[in-house]
């Protein structure tokens, strides 16, 4: 390999070892992994959950966004929640895909990148089947948005997760939040720093995670979702992302992977 102009020789990526765990949990069993990567969550959001749907957190959040916004969604057609946040939001979304779609077509044909190709195919994976699923629950579950409610200034009345839904009402698609999930879908970055550079997965995830949360807000200012809505999303995203990392990985802590390959 010929030395840059500089005098520094170029390291080729798959000269660095991939799939360097940190020791805590490189040392971790799968049960260990499984309680504090999933199950404890998923606890978390369940409680938060059923608060916002059986405690009537929602109604609570969203009253005190309906009269802010003197009793009219004053949000829902403006500039910055729909066309920047909300539009814009699901460009850059999919922009950020297509990116990573590209980034892995150079792995495949570029030797110095193949011990990134399976962490780029299962970010590529954990985005598109957490936004998937998120879309297809939401044909499944049928439940309003707070903008159709009678509560605010809609025609429809609330109707639970678990209540029957009347045939008059027709469909509804607002559960889990589809726009949340264009964001909460990229949690999965924390798994793919925690292959390359764990040091970066907490960043990582922080970043998905506002993102997330932005686009859930937005949503909320128009009158388009619940909170707990988003938190669905958060649900689903993070669950593909913890069961794909354990298909694809599992077990990457104890040695599986050595130099981008099975051992």
């Amino acid at each position: 390999m010929r030395p840059r102009s500089d005098g520094v020789s170029p390291v080729p990526l798959a000269s660095t070892p991939p799939y360097a765990l940190p020791a805590d949990l490189a040392a971790a069993s799968r049960g260990d992994f499984l309680r504090r990567h999933l199950l404890l969550p998923l606890a978390a959001l369940a409680v938060a959950s059923v608060l916002l749907m059986a405690g009537n957190g929602d109604q609570w959040l969203a009253d005190l966004l309906y009269r802010w916004e003197g009793g009219q969604w004053a949000l829902k057609d403006a500039w910055w929640t729909s066309h920047v946040i909300h539009r814009g939001g699901k460009n850059l979304s999919t922009l950020a895909a297509l990116l990573v779609m590209l980034a892995l077509v150079r792995a495949c044909v570029d030797a110095r990148w193949k011990p990134l190709r399976l962490p780029l195919l299962y970010l590529l994976l954990a985005v598109g089947l957490s936004t998937g699923v998120v879309a297809l629950l939401k044909s499944m579950t049928h439940m309003d948005c707070p903008w159709d409610l009678q509560r605010y200034g809609g025609l429809r009345p609330f109707v639970g997760l678990f209540q029957p839904r009347p045939v008059l009402l027709g469909h509804a698609a607002c559960f889990p939040a589809g726009h949340a999930s264009a964001g909460y879908g990229w949690v999965a970055l924390y798994f793919f720093a925690l292959l390359l550079r764990p040091q970066w997965r907490w960043p990582a995830l922080a970043a998905a995670l506002a993102t997330g949360l932005l686009f859930g807000v937005s949503q909320q200012l128009r009158g388009a979702h619940f909170l707990s809505h988003d938190v669905g999303s958060l649900a689903v995203g993070w669950t593909v992302a913890v069961l794909l990392y354990l298909l694809m990985f599992a077990p990457a802590w104890a040695g599986t992977f050595k130099d981008g390959n099975r051992a």
